[in-house]
């Protein structure tokens, strides 16, 4: 946890605010205030500073979807005109279908929470996805396992997720147990911000309205699993920023129903570390690990201490990663971007 530096008031520390957001300020931002991002709308934007919440104006060359819910800006205190943004330490986005721009979906995270219930809603591939973005956002990643109670045996479910990723935290919890504050404070200190991101149904309101203590009124909508397939309702619709017990603040994701894994090479090489660390004893240097001779990969594969599905998995998410990256294509000055393959 970063200590609070002398020169930073402890208002805007509990904010989040960090010496690297202070060493950014110049003379030409004299009178400017800093605030914190709290909501982002196709037409509006919230944001939080010292003195509470207002709303944003910003400039016409300008658009709410150059932002993310996190976001550090500096704006005119009386106005609330928007002036910059500060450069992020961390930001969560993804490729969606059909859209040219990514989709921002979280700013200045210092741990993802990755929500998943003890049902059938659990999907190991699902959650490697997740890991991948998470890790190519360079944010630590906690995987939230939450309806334990409806389960006669959460420790199959917590070995199966910490088998996903080496050193990878895994935390089981009743999400509206008060045990919940207790599991995860390691990781909500004052100033620090996580987010919850997972599929919808697997209790991410039901979670943040325990660590937030919100009362009924101010609760977030719950909604439940369908009891036919066990996939969940949407209950969340935007993204926002919620300050909970600890003095962290928590960034709220809508419930993902796809996730295209694309640009996430460094994500899926933290991810697959075993097989990261064996291409290099390949005999040939582009080993795609299906079929080569000499290849290191399949040969852990069949000493038994590789375990195909992980390879299988691999495969398929580099296969998708390569086919869904762009690349720059074209002459000096006339470069274009394409993509390989068609997004699946």
């Amino acid at each position: 946890m970063e200590k609070q530096d002398h020169h930073i008031p402890a208002s805007l520390h509990a904010l989040g605010w960090t010496t690297a957001l202070q060493s950014q300020l110049g003379l030409e931002d004299a009178g400017l205030e800093p605030m914190r991002v709290s909501a982002v709308h196709r037409s509006k934007m919230t944001a939080v500073s010292v003195d509470g919440q207002a709303k944003l104006s910003l400039p016409a060359a300008m658009t709410t979807a150059d932002f993310a819910v996190g976001d550090w800006v500096l704006a005119d205190p009386h106005s609330y005109q928007l002036s910059r943004r500060l450069d992020r330490h961390s930001l969560l986005q993804r490729q969606t279908v059909g859209a040219r721009q990514l989709q921002l979906i979280a700013a200045n995270v210092d741990t993802v929470f990755i929500v998943t219930s003890c049902n059938d809603d659990f999907n190991p591939a699902r959650l490697e996805r997740y890991l991948a973005l998470t890790n190519e956002a360079g944010t630590g990643a906690v995987i939230v396992l939450t309806k334990v109670d409806q389960t006669p045996d959460a420790a199959k479910f917590q070995r199966e997720a910490a088998a996903l990723q080496r050193g990878l935290p895994v935390v089981s919890i009743n999400g509206k147990s008060q045990d919940a504050i207790a599991a995860l404070a390691p990781w909500c200190g004052a100033g620090q911000t996580v987010a919850l991101i997972g599929s919808s149904g697997v209790g991410k309101s039901t979670l943040l309205n325990t660590l937030a203590q919100k009362s009924k009124d101010e609760a977030q909508a719950t909604g439940g699993i369908r009891a036919d397939d066990a996939k969940g309702r949407h209950t969340t619709t935007s993204r926002s920023l919620h300050t909970i017990e600890g003095g962290a603040w928590v960034i709220d994701t809508p419930g993902m129903r796809t996730l295209h894994v694309s640009d996430l090479s460094a994500g899926l090489d933290e991810l697959f570390a075993e097989i990261t660390e064996l291409a290099p004893d390949c005999r040939f240097r582009d080993c795609t690990h299906k079929h080569e001779p000499g290849c290191a990969v399949q040969s852990a594969v069949a000493a038994g201490t590789l375990d195909p599905a992980r390879l299988a998995r691999w495969s398929k998410l580099r296969d998708e990663n390569e086919q869904n990256t762009p690349v720059v294509t074209g002459a000096r000055g006339n470069k274009k971007m394409s993509v390989r393959g068609r997004r699946r």
